[in-house]
């Protein structure tokens, strides 16, 4: 005996027969579980409706709140307590109508014994398909085993055969035909000299990137731990995003304004309104202006090769959004910012890669991307997207990409194409405008860097950028969120169910070429230079290494 008091072991309930336990993975923000709420009903109405049909009953593991107005799990620590209710060898689904924070579940999911499967609905009205795909690729970076469904309703046959496999089976497998590995590549190629010769120069010369305040809305799969990260060349600066508004408080409204100044001759539209709780406003903008001075001279600081500002959980409630900050910084044609001296301009006549919500993912990515563009005298602008939703159009898979706030002006032809509408107040409530826009056509590769059984992987393919017309592109905007930024995507040789069912984040990073031909150079570089720096390189889709 030890003579001390052991705790008594958590006792859990035996599962029923023929029963699915279910749980609802939410943001952290109220007043964004709230408004969505009543589509994730519907969501789970649908399921439960085609689970029924094949002599299940779905349990739902926790209450719907009637205080906080919804049911969704709201926290760490809430996900934690509702898994110890659920049956360890049970039947498990999460179903994700709404973005979700990962982490409020992924404890629970770590230490789940029974079959898990995550389930979306086929819409745009929410990001549930871009939930979806940030919890499967934390999943994926966790190791643990897991299946995915989407459905619109879930009464189409291939939903429900794939429902009906999974609870006969446990397991749920997708056709993933269009990935193959990285052959050999010819080293005479000048493509593949240059992608091997960039690489090395990465990891003798190294460069920095600076993270302000890590872990963005629960994205587990955004984080790439040092002991993966330094082999690259590529070490962390973390910075805190407090530093970030002490600096803005440092910048001067004639900065401010200057910067203003610049972007209306460059021809950017403002939507202004008055009310600050719903429209955009001058002051919202000078704030972002500020945030956008105050990041290139902390970033100059520290002399970084590439920045990532968390913004949406930390700074939401201190300061407009950082989008416009963003969406500058990633772009070559930008307004001139000066050292605190005035005696320096910074970072002169060339984006600083930003890597939206620090996505570290992002972050390797747009660095090379960067360089591989930049050496071959292509426009080296390069932006991550949501993958938020898609539908047939003219015969082919037209993606809707939609990132939440900005992306490069020259993405859409530049400043005279591109506007700023104050972002939705149920994510961010003191406002702030947009860099928004439809991206221009055009030939893209497209790709993303991910963990998987614990070393670095990317895919990577090529696309373009369709020419959709007006009005089908308001259509696409109404369905998803008109404030945002839209890119026309087609993935070349990849349809709908296999980018879903193989894609390892919630973001894809793409980058415009001049032509078909420089695209697929570009590819091959890129592809050269990953493989040198050690990572796996999976090609997915139609690609033709020339």
């Amino acid at each position: 005996m030890t003579g001390y008091t052991l705790p008594a072991p958590t006792r859990r309930p035996a599962a029923e027969p023929a029963t699915i336990y279910a749980v609802a993975s939410g943001d952290l923000r109220r007043s964004a579980n709230v408004t969505c709420w009543p589509v994730q009903q519907r969501l789970e109405a649908d399921f439960a409706a085609a689970a029924g049909a094949l002599g299940w009953s779905v349990r739902r593991a926790h209450e719907v709140d009637p205080v906080a107005g919804h049911g969704f799990i709201d926290s760490q620590r809430r996900g934690i307590e509702v898994f110890k209710t659920i049956p360890p060898d049970a039947p498990l689904v999460v179903i994700d109508a709404v973005w979700q924070y990962s982490h409020h579940v992924l404890a629970g999911l770590r230490s789940h014994r029974g079959p898990i499967l995550i389930v979306a609905n086929w819409s745009g009205e929410f990001p549930g398909l871009v939930g979806l795909l940030n919890l499967t690729a934390s999943l994926t970076k966790a190791g643990v085993p897991h299946s995915t469904l989407w459905s619109a309703d879930f009464t189409d046959a291939w939903a429900r055969d794939g429902l009906r496999t999974w609870l006969e089976t446990g397991t749920l497998r997708h056709d993933q035909s269009h990935v193959r590995d990285l052959p050999a590549l010819d080293p005479t190629r000048p493509e593949v000299e240059l992608g091997v010769a960039l690489a090395r120069q990465l990891r003798d010369d190294k460069a920095v990137i600076g993270v302000f305040d890590e872990g963005c809305m629960g994205m587990y799969n955004a984080i790439i731990d040092d002991e993966l990260l330094n082999p690259l060349g590529v070490y962390k600066e973390r910075l805190s995003q407090s530093a970030l508004v002490a600096e803005m408080g440092r910048v001067g409204d004639e900065e401010a304004k200057a910067v203003r100044d610049w972007l209306d001759r460059a021809g950017l539209t403002f939507h202004f309104g008055t009310d600050e709780a719903t429209e955009l406003t001058e002051s919202q903008v000078t704030s972002q202006l500020k945030m956008y001075i105050a990041a290139l001279r902390i970033s100059d600081d520290f002399g970084l090769d590439a920045v990532g500002i968390q913004y949406q959980q930390g700074l939401k409630d201190v300061v407009p959004a950082s989008d416009l900050a963003e969406g500058l910084l990633n772009n070559a044609d930008r307004p001139p910012v000066f050292s605190r001296d005035g005696g320096r301009e910074l970072y002169p006549g060339v984006p600083l890669p930003h890597f939206n919500e620090v996505d570290e993912g992002v972050a390797v990515d747009a660095l090379v991307t960067n360089r591989i563009w930049t050496a071959m005298g292509f426009d080296p602008e390069t932006t991550l997207h949501d993958i938020r939703w898609g539908a047939e159009y003219d015969g082919e898979f037209v993606w809707v990409f939609e990132i939440s706030g900005a992306v490069p002006a020259a993405h859409h032809g530049g400043y005279p194409n591109s506007h700023s509408m104050r972002q939705p107040p149920m994510y961010f409530p003191l406002g702030g405008g947009t860099l928004s826009g439809v991206s221009k056509p055009g030939h893209i590769v497209w790709s993303r860097v991910f963990i998987a059984d614990g070393s670095l992987h990317v895919d990577i393919g090529r696309g373009h950028v369709a020419a959709l017309p007006e009005e089908e592109t308001q259509r696409r905007l109404a369905a998803t969120t008109p404030q945002w930024p839209i890119m026309h995507a087609v993935l070349h040789g990849v349809d709908r169910d296999q980018l879903m069912a193989r894609h390892k984040a919630n973001h894809v990073q793409v980058a415009y070429a001049p032509d078909a031909a420089g695209a697929d150079r570009a590819l091959l570089a890129k592809a050269a230079l990953f493989a040198e720096l050690g990572l796996t390189v999976h090609l997915c889709g139609q690609v033709e290494l020339p």
